[in-house]
């Protein structure tokens, strides 16, 4: 897996604790520069203008802002910044209103180093990355809404027409990460990976014409 010599990393959690042990487990990765921390969205959103950092390791429940509204405000204001989600809940909204607010990846704080470390490799190369856990969760969730939304659908018609992520994007007007997303929430709800199969669905549901 090629990924930049140097990649720099922030942490926004409220528990010195927490990033303390994050900074730790980062440690073992030598291509990776932690820049800088914050504790509160305040802090964050000022961190990330001063520190420019390439990920971002981004906790929910902060005290003054949700981590969640922060990744969105965050990701509209520095559209090439990527956003890991480490959170202590595994609840199907959380994990769903991540993906809508642009985060890369969700892990758990209990997940075991190795997928953390699995997670941020996956999204330095431009990838996302959940938790198996979370992975699981999503694909029997009863709550689950397996129908398309309209973006999505959008997405799948730019899909069988053979674009790449980044055609998809400048056509769509939206960020490739975003369109990383739509593509993770689409193989989710039709549980389809086969090319023909996914221009069959969109000409029964109209997606496509034949």
């Amino acid at each position: 897996m090629n990924l930049p010599p140097v990649i720099r990393v922030a942490l926004v959690d409220d528990h010195s604790l927490v990033r303390d042990g994050i900074r730790a487990l980062l440690s073992v990765m030598p291509q990776l520069d932690v820049v800088g921390e914050a504790e509160n969205g305040a802090q964050a959103i000022e961190m990330v203008g001063r520190c420019q950092p390439d990920l971002l390791l981004m906790d929910i429940g902060l005290k003054d802002k949700n981590g969640l509204e922060l990744t969105r405000l965050l990701g509209k204001q520095y559209p090439s910044l990527k956003i890991l989600i480490l959170s202590m809940y595994d609840n199907y909204e959380y994990v769903s209103e991540s993906v809508r607010s642009g985060a890369s990846g969700y892990v758990l704080k209990n997940a075991p180093s190795r997928e953390i470390i699995a997670a941020i490799e996956a999204i330095i190369s431009g990838g996302t990355f959940y938790s198996a856990e979370i992975a699981q969760r999503l694909a029997t969730d009863p709550h689950t809404d397996n129908e398309l939304t309209p973006r999505e659908s959008q997405v799948l018609a730019k899909m069988v027409q053979g674009l790449n992520n980044k055609e998809m994007a400048r056509e769509l007007d939206i960020s490739v990460r975003t369109v990383e997303t739509h593509r993770l929430s689409i193989r989710r709800k039709l549980n389809i990976d086969k090319p023909a199969a996914l221009v069959k669905y969109a000409i029964d549901h109209g997606i496509i014409s034949r």
